[in-house]
């Protein structure tokens, strides 16, 4: 008998006003529910994070054993040995949930929408979590963005680009400089390495911002998520 296929991830969805022809998908910050982010970006904008003709999918990381909270289980997208950029991943964990995030995307795929019609990203955590989905496994994504996020630096995004051919998504990252639990200097070095390695990356700096959202930030996310999936033209008969 196989491994039995894991779960399928809850998720709070925001539909499109229109045809449905591009989906973004937003990853929590280690923690929180996609519920929750949801209900966070809301809060900020005075309204849903919605667009005419995407899609924007939350989902929920399963709750698991998280080593920081000295095992406590959390939602969390995978483990880490502690919160700094000098240790080595828990590679296990973040593979295994890069399988869960791939049905994800399959669903998208199978509801007709390219994978160049799709966006990943999200918030501290989830930013990270995209970014190994993203370079590892699904280098023809339209693009990935990382809110507040790091990779570490032995990260084994960097390995799989070193190896890289193909075109790779372009990145949007933002960091605020007061950060005091993902250090702005984790995002710069993250950012630095990727340009390195062949990927388009900007890094747009918020002064004064801790380990949170604002609305110029989300705005300015708005916007690239519209430069990179832009409403398609109907299709002539």
């Amino acid at each position: 008998v196989g491994m039995a296929a894991p779960a399928a991830l809850q998720r709070s969805v925001v539909s499109p006003a229109g045809r449905h022809t591009a989906s973004l998908i937003f990853l929590h910050g280690s923690g929180d529910t996609g519920q929750g982010a949801r209900a966070w970006i809301k809060q900020i904008l005075n309204q849903d994070m919605a667009f005419q003709h995407i899609k924007v999918i939350y989902p929920t990381a399963p709750a698991r054993p998280y080593t920081p909270m000295k095992g406590a289980f959390s939602n969390v997208w995978f483990d880490r040995y502690k919160i700094c950029n000098d240790c080595p991943e828990h590679i296990e964990s973040i593979d295994s949930m890069c399988q869960g995030l791939t049905d994800l995307i399959n669903d998208e795929v199978k509801n007709g929408i390219a994978k160049n019609r799709i966006l990943i990203g999200g918030f501290s955590m989830g930013g990270g979590m995209a970014m190994h989905l993203a370079y590892r496994f699904h280098q023809d994504l339209a693009g990935v963005f990382a809110l507040s996020s790091f990779l570490n630096k032995d990260s084994a995004v960097y390995q799989a680009l070193k190896r890289n051919e193909s075109a790779l998504p372009e990145l949007f990252q933002c960091h605020g400089t007061a950060d005091d639990l993902v250090l702005y200097s984790w995002g710069e070095e993250t950012n630095k390495m990727l340009k390195s390695l062949g990927v388009s990356a900007s890094l747009h700096t918020f002064p004064n911002l801790n380990h949170e959202l604002n609305r110029t930030e989300i705005e300015k996310l708005k916007s690239w998520i519209v430069k990179k999936l832009p409403v398609e033209a109907p299709k002539a008969n």
